[in-house]
C-alpha cells in the first residue's frame, strides 16, 4: 500500500509540475481543435502496434510449449493493457497474464515469465535502436554533434547484444529471434507512426523528428516503475526535452496526453470483453478457441 501511495504522489507530482509551467489554455486549445481525421489514423496504428505485440508475445509462449489461439491470446493482452494503466510501469497487466496461464494451462510460472519477461526486453532494445535512429538526424544532432559517434554504435549494437543475451540466457526462444526482432520494429515503427498522426491533428508540421526522437525517448522513460502505468513520466521528458531544444512545450505535452488517451480508450476492449463473459456466465475461452 505504501509503494502505491508514492507512486501515485509522484504521478501526481510530475503532472503537477508539468501542467503548472504549461500554457494550460493554448494546451486545451491545441487539444479541442485537434483533427478528428488524423486522430482516427493514431488509434488505428496504435491498435495495429498493440495487435501485432500480441502475436509477438504469443511466439514466445509457442516457444516454452504453450500454444494458445490468435484470439484468446489477444484478448488476454487488452485485458492486461488495460491493468497497466493502473499499476506502477506497465507492468500489472503481464502479471495478471502470468497468473491467468498459470492456473489456467498448467505451466510453471517461472516459464511464462521468462515468456513474458523476454517479449518486454525484445520490445525495449526495438525502442533503443529506433530512438538512436531518430536522433541521429534531430536538433540533439546538432547540439551534441561529437556524441553522435555514441547514438551510432548504439545503434549498431543494439541487436548483436540483443542475440547474444538471448543466447546466454533464453536459448529457447533462438528459432524465433529473427521474426520477433522485427516484430519488435514494427511495433515501435506503428506507435511512431500513431505520434506522426497526432502531431499533423494538431497541426504541428515543424520539427517533427525532434517530436517523434523525445516520444520514443520517453517511451523508455515510462517503463521505469517510478509512476502509475507510465504517467507523468511521458509528460515530465517531453517537458524537459523540448525546453532544452527551445521547441513548444505545448504540442509535446498535446502529443503525450492524447497518447495516453488513445491507450486508455484501446484497452478497454480488454475488460469489456471481461465483463461480458462475467454478465452472460460464460467460462472464459480455452486456449483452443
Amino acid at each position: 500500500m505504501l509503494k502505491t501511495v508514492i507512486q501515485l504522489l509522484l504521478t501526481v507530482a510530475a503532472l503537477a509540475i508539468v501542467l503548472n509551467k504549461t500554457d494550460i489554455g493554448r494546451l486545451t486549445s491545441l487539444m479541442s481543435h485537434a483533427n478528428p481525421w488524423y486522430l482516427l489514423g493514431a488509434i488505428l496504428f496504435f491498435n495495429i502496434s498493440k495487435i501485432v505485440n500480441a502475436i509477438r508475445l504469443n511466439r514466445f509462449f509457442t516457444s516454452i510449449g504453450l500454444r494458445l489461439s490468435a484470439w484468446y491470446n489477444l484478448k488476454l493482452y487488452y485485458l492486461g493493457m488495460f491493468y497497466n494503466l493502473f499499476l506502477p510501469g506497465g507492468i500489472g497487466g503481464d502479471g495478471y497474464k502470468i497468473y491467468v496461464l498459470k492456473k489456467n494451462h498448467g505451466l510453471t510460472a517461472i516459464n511464462i515469465f521468462g515468456a513474458v519477461f523476454w517479449d518486454r526486453v525484445s520490445g525495449i532494445f526495438a525502442l533503443i535502436f529506433l530512438s538512436a535512429l531518430l536522433i541521429i538526424p534531430s536538433s540533439f544532432a546538432t547540439l551534441y554533434p561529437g556524441e553522435m559517434v555514441w547514438i551510432w554504435v548504439i545503434a549498431g549494437a543494439t541487436y548483436p547484444l540483443s542475440l547474444l543475451l538471448t543466447w546466454l540466457f533464453y536459448r529457447q526462444f533462438m528459432p524465433v529471434f529473427i521474426i520477433t526482432a522485427f516484430e519488435s520494429l514494427v511495433i515501435q515503427a506503428t506507435q511512431v507512426i500513431s505520434a506522426w498522426f497526432i502531431l499533423m491533428a494538431l497541426s504541428a508540421t515543424a520539427n517533427q523528428i525532434d517530436y517523434l526522437a523525445i516520444f520514443l525517448i520517453s517511451s523508455v522513460a515510462t517503463i521505469l516503475p517510478l509512476t502509475v502505468g507510465g504517467a507523468g513520466a511521458r509528460e515530465v521528458t517531453f517537458f524537459y526535452a523540448l525546453n532544452h531544444l527551445g521547441l513548444d512545450v505545448n504540442t509535446g505535452i498535446a502529443l503525450s496526453l492524447i497518447f495516453f488517451a488513445i491507450s486508455a480508450i484501446s484497452s478497454l476492449v480488454g475488460i469489456l470483453s471481461r465483463i461480458r463473459h462475467e454478465k452472460s456466465g460464460e467460462p472464459l475461452p480455452a486456449a483452443s478457441e
